[in-house]
């Protein structure tokens, strides 16, 4: 039984990662989440993860700034607790040899593609949350310690809030709801995200002489919009909802937000599933484990 630290605790990779470590020969000794670490003070993010340090084989880097429309307005705690604090993690961890999986996003890239992102592709974020996870991956790579940093895109599941809890919510509520069409991307359910994140650690754990890499991380399956994902969730949820859900298509432009978001997300997983050997379910997949977890309030 290999010791993990993660960073996070109650996110939805978080308690995902808890549930199936053990499944993965891994034991979470330590949890913290920004309010322990208080992610935006460096001096404090040393002292509370330093704690558990001294016993750990791994660290998974689940905690994040996400708020993307805040993000634009609070720039400078979005760069702390995504760009500065991986790194200080990074760094502690190259120090001791011990191995990170670090998870990004696929808002690193512009969102203008004709083909599935590589993880070799050129970045360019058009929005702060992208630019501060960009900068994470760079502090984490700089930190030389051996690392898999793991990209994914549209999260979620069944119990905290994403956009499947949240058209579970409304459909309560209405019977009609307006849904972005023109974001195209893959949705990645938590608990296939938790797999491929222990996947990652194991190997770094495991096998001294793997170094690691950049990867792309997200269910597999076909390319939806986010309306479409919608109707997928109604379909599946058909049984719970107390009418028929309509769902009207619209272009982002009729939905401003203050982060603009990229319009197309597809990312190509060959590489994480030849080199890590772990084969990702498809979103169909995993919107059927993510309903299971659901329960109507």
């Amino acid at each position: 039984m290999k010791n993990i630290i993660v960073i996070g605790k109650h996110g939805q990779l978080s308690k995902a990662l808890a549930a199936r470590a053990a499944n993965h020969g891994v034991k979470i000794i330590g949890a913290y989440d920004i309010e322990d670490c208080d992610l935006t003070a460096p001096e404090n993010v040393i002292r509370e993860f330093a704690k558990s340090l001294p016993a750990a084989d791994g660290l998974v880097i689940a905690a994040a700034y996400t708020a993307v429309d805040n993000a634009e307005s609070h720039i400078d705690m979005a760069h702390q607790i995504n760009a500065v604090a991986p790194g200080i993690f990074a760094n502690e961890c190259a120090a001791r040899n011990i191995p990170v999986v670090h998870i990004s996003t696929d808002y690193v890239f512009s969102g203008e593609n004709d083909r599935p992102w590589l993880p070799d592709d050129a970045t360019d974020p058009i929005n702060v949350y992208g630019e501060t996870k960009l900068a994470g991956e760079v502090t984490v790579r700089a930190s030389g310690a051996r690392s898999a940093i793991l990209r994914t895109s549209w999260v979620f599941d069944g119990t905290g809030k994403n956009f499947l809890t949240t058209m579970l919510r409304l459909a309560q509520e209405r019977d009609s709801l307006n849904i972005v069409s023109d974001q195209i991307g893959r949705p990645t359910y938590a608990g296939h995200l938790a797999e491929a994140s222990l996947a990652s650690i194991y190997k770094l754990m495991h096998e001294p002489n793997f170094n690691g890499g950049m990867y792309h991380v997200s269910n597999t399956g076909p390319a939806i919009s986010w309306a479409d994902f919608a109707d997928a969730i109604f379909t599946t949820a058909i049984e719970h909802i107390p009418h028929t859900m309509s769902v009207g298509r619209i272009p982002s432009s009729d939905y401003p937000t203050p982060a603009k978001r990229p319009a197309y997300s597809v990312m190509d997983t060959s590489s994480f599933e030849t080199e890590i050997g772990y084969a990702i379910p498809s979103w169909e997949a995993g919107l059927t484990e993510a309903f299971s977890e659901w329960s109507p309030s």
